[in-house]
């Protein structure tokens, strides 16, 4: 058999022919086999682990002439006919391309009419969450009471666009990737099947490459059988995918262990000579290292060295890295690697990304790292602070930084007095910003709003191109998620922001208008925000706002001669700016919550 039709002749045909989804099989062949079909199920997952060919294999098994069965034939006219795409009562369709409100309708109006060659018309809908609001409500009422003959599989790989009115209307299944042991097993079988010979190493490395997807894995196979023929070796599928061989790791670990950044540049340029690829050559160094930490801190354990094969100078490599050096140095790869991806010259970001590591220093215990205190603080001094020194001091600092946002919650000025409220805030404006603070005047400061302080804006007019602002915007979709998630009300204010900037574990976040900005700096709202940077970065980050058109100004000229701008938007005479009076009227009639009402 050609080995260019692999993928197609190893894609499975029946349950028992997937590979690690054995609790969704299980559970559609025991809902086939007591005749308990559901009329609209939910495939979701990550790409290639199964999901489509599930809906597939479904179909056929509930329109086997000789079913419904757990198990299609695959021989009768109804199984041959589904597989092939040529029964006309089993529709694919593509969400991606055919995502209007025209396409659902039509399904609307033909789910009416009885199958004509099977028994159960059966509507795939790949890529699900492409559709548009509109699409998704027309499909509403069909996927709630669809007629006794029609099923609707749904599959996606992003489940959280999906409305919740969609989702309650399913069965959801959650695919997960596909273990590395079962992605070698059934590539093993397909090599031995095929007449190919494959060292376990090859197989291994392939595996770990398709980051759980079978199909990736499978697609690999075939591009590396087409290199390397009737045999496929560890070195042929590096050079085919772009990887990094044993020799130019320990060349690249040389030169990170020495520090020797001049070192780096022509091993970079070698390899991007060789026709590898930037972003893979990251990827696997992010293995590598994983890999010397994994050896380091389980040395008794089985480690995965897939692509490591004298394990004696592994060892010896191990050895040369403290734990905690090789903590940081990942966590710096990653980082980039999320750059890499989207960079307009993945060549610079890696060379950037293996300097900055080469430049890293060790912390002694590791405390200080911990805690945030350069290395430079803490091996100062004529031999550095001892390791207990510094941990007090953080813990001093930390507390006075506490103490500090707790006067500013509270409205303490910096001098010890209270903060002016009533008409004393519209009238002593100006007074207010050289004390740090800005309050609202009028009615709209009497009624509680919060105080603001200042901030200093070079900080982060300095990072606002910084790789911690780009990851901050990536991540931006999945912290607004989260956000809703916890407090639908702190959403409807909080998304109307746009982060600017990032800069000392704090994320500047730039409103248009004042009241979606003061509503979400509001105490509960802010803890709300707040733990949500916490949980998706992995460690205390806090929040800070600012209005949009004081920051587009500070942009264009620059810092201010003192070096510090306050974060709220003022009038010409120094008092803080009014809102529009129908805006004032509704707060006042109706609060300054949000109130969701959903149709049950």
């Amino acid at each position: 058999m050609s080995h260019i039709a692999l993928y197609r002749a190893w894609r499975p045909q029946t349950f028992q022919d997937m590979v690690g989804q054995k609790h969704i099989i299980q559970t559609l062949q025991n809902a086939i086999r007591e005749q308990r079909v559901s009329h609209a199920y939910l495939f979701n997952g990550p790409r290639g682990t199964g999901k489509t060919t599930a809906a597939k294999v479904m179909a056929k098994a509930i329109n086997c002439e000789r079913g419904p069965t757990p198990e299609p034939c695959n021989v009768c006219d109804a199984c041959r006919g589904i597989t092939a795409g040529t029964i006309m009562d089993v529709v694919e369709i593509d969400a991606a391309s055919n995502r209007g409100i025209d396409e659902i309708r039509d399904i609307r109006d033909k789910v009416r009419y009885a199958p004509s060659e099977v028994r159960y018309k059966v509507y795939i809908i790949d890529e699900v969450h492409m559709l548009t609001s509109e699409a998704f409500n027309a499909l509403l009422k069909t996927l709630e009471e669809p007629p006794a003959h029609v099923i609707f599989i749904l599959a996606t790989t992003e489940p959280h666009k999906l409305p919740a009115t969609i989702i309650s209307r399913c069965q959801r299944f959650d695919f997960r990737q596909v273990s590395m042991p079962e992605q070698t097993e059934r590539l093993r079988q397909i090599c031995d099947e095929e007449g190919i010979q494959a060292e376990d190493d090859a197989l291994a490395y392939i595996a770990r490459l398709s980051d759980g997807g079978m199909r990736d894995a499978i697609s690999l196979l075939e591009q590396v059988s087409a290199y390397g023929g009737e045999r496929i070796t560890l070195g042929d599928a590096i050079d085919v995918t772009g990887g990094l061989a044993t020799e130019q790791f320990k060349q690249l670990a040389d030169a990170i262990r020495d520090r020797d950044a001049a070192a780096v540049m022509p091993l970079v340029e070698g390899l991007m000579q060789a026709g590898k690829s930037a972003d893979k050559c990251l990827e696997n160094l992010i293995f590598y290292f994983r890999d010397l930490l994994v050896l380091k801190l389980a040395p008794g354990g089985k480690v995965s060295t897939e692509r490591i094969v004298d394990q004696e100078k592994y060892r010896e490599m191990a050895n040369s890295f403290s734990s905690e050096l090789l903590f940081r140095m990942i966590d710096v790869l990653n980082q980039y690697q999320l750059e890499i991806r989207h960079a307009a010259l993945p060549q610079t970001i890696f060379e950037i990304a293996l300097m900055k590591i080469c430049t890293m220093q060790e912390t002694g215990g590791g405390a200080s790292a911990a805690a945030g205190v350069p290395a430079e603080l803490a091996s100062s001094a004529g031999g550095g602070l001892a390791t207990g020194e510094v941990q007090r001091l953080q813990q001093r600092i930390d507390t006075l930084e506490r103490k500090i946002e707790q006067l500013l919650q509270s409205g303490v000025r910096p001098d010890g007095q209270s903060a002016p409220s009533g008409e004393q805030a519209g009238g002593g404006a100006r007074g207010n910003r050289n004390s740090g603070f800005g309050a609202k005047s009028g009615a709209a400061g009497g009624s509680g709003s919060p105080s603001i302080a200042r901030v200093k804006l070079d900080p982060f007019l300095a990072a606002a191109e910084s790789q911690a602002t780009g990851q901050v915007r990536m991540k931006w979709s999945d912290i607004l998620q989260r956000v809703k998630g916890n407090n639908i009300s702190t959403h409807a204010w909080f998304v109307n922001g746009d982060p600017v900037s990032a800069a000392d574990n704090t994320v500047l976040v730039a409103f248009k208008n004042s009241i979606h900005r003061e509503t979400t700096e509001k105490p509960a709202n802010r803890e709300v925000i707040e733990r949500v940077l916490n949980e998706v970065f992995g460690r205390p980050v806090r929040l800070a706002t600012v209005m949009l058109k004081e920051w587009q100004t500070a942009a264009e000229k620059g810092p201010a001669p003192a070096g510090e701008l306050l974060m709220f938007e003022q009038e010409e005479d120094g008092s803080a700016p009014k809102e529009p009076e129908w805006v004032e009227e509704a707060v006042r009639m109706f609060g300054e919550d949000l109130v969701v009402i959903e149709d049950k």
